[in-house]
């Protein structure tokens, strides 16, 4: 199933995406409930509730506005940092030169603020030149877990995951390495587009995908999942050691190589430029710079 969050006629709805991509559905649900998202769905099919039913009404995808799977999340959104082998090597010698350098010991986590969260087509508002110069993109499968946990076994951490989303985990590096750490620099407004629906765990196998990011139409990232330095299941075993996960936490994946920092000389990006994040079995994001 593939779950999206659209506004029509400036009202938010939460709806099925049909099995051709081209028309929705909405959950019968109060706008309490749809003002969440996703999320507050997917926290009642965990309890145990059934699906809401489903208007029998359809809506054309090119007449609404499809905002983020989870637009309000919970808390912050855990991410992690160089999880692919090609990744971690094109950035050994910038600002991570002196971090720990080896990266298959322990997965680097940080988080991002849940205000950053955009659609999946939205606007990226660049923060101005005072801020930050090297604005740069990450694309991401991330990971939506449903039965929450603590100390979760890799073995069950699959039972964990409701689904699959796409984020673009934009960040300022010059701020990572001005303040020494990633949070600041991962969270600016607008610095987290989702989307462009959550497709549920039953219709897709996240430990065998592929991501793809391109910027101005040109290929810049390419790589399979099954390329990550830690896979999914090690990812949730390792977030959940000590901390409580609950239905609707969100966990970006970490990034191929071909980051704009990783480039020689690097390119970061500017306004007017578009990037867009494809993986297989999800769809697409595509954000402008602005």
């Amino acid at each position: 199933m593939r779950i999206a969050t659209y506004r029509h006629k400036n009202t938010r709805y939460v709806g099925c995406v049909s099995s051709d991509g081209l028309h929705l559905q909405a959950f019968d649900v109060s706008a309490d409930i749809a003002y969440f998202g996703a999320l507050r769905l997917l926290e009642s099919v965990v309890a145990g509730d059934p699906w809401p039913s489903i208007l029998s009404q359809q809506i054309a995808i090119s007449d609404v506005q499809l905002e983020a799977p989870l637009p309000h999340p919970k808390r912050n959104i855990w991410c992690v940092g160089r999880n692919y082998h090609e990744h971690a090597k094109e950035l050994s010698a910038s600002v991570f030169k002196d971090s720990n350098s080896n990266t298959q010991a322990w997965p680097i986590v940080f988080t991002k603020v849940p205000e950053c969260v955009i659609g999946p087509f939205d606007p990226v508002h660049l923060p101005g030149a005072h801020v930050s110069e090297q604005i740069d993109y990450e694309a991401e499968l991330t990971v939506v877990i449903g039965k929450g946990g603590k100390n979760i076994k890799a073995a069950d951490a699959m039972h964990h995951v409701f689904g699959y989303t796409i984020i673009n985990d934009v960040t300022a590096r010059d701020v990572q390495m001005r303040h020494q750490q990633w949070d600041m620099g991962k969270s600016f407004d607008t610095f987290c587009p989702m989307g462009p629906w959550l497709v549920t765990a039953d219709a897709l196998d996240g430990n065998h995908t592929h991501v793809r990011c391109f910027v101005n139409g040109v290929q810049r990232q390419d790589g399979p999942t099954e390329n990550m330095i830690f896979d999914i299941p090690t990812l949730i075993e390792t977030i959940s050691r000590g901390i409580t996960l609950f239905p609707g936490d969100i966990i970006a994946t970490g990034t191929p190589a071909g980051v704009g920092m990783g480039l020689k000389p690097p390119s970061y990006l500017k306004a007017g430029d578009v990037v867009r994040v494809e993986i297989d079995g999800i769809g697409h994001i595509e954000n402008r710079f602005v």
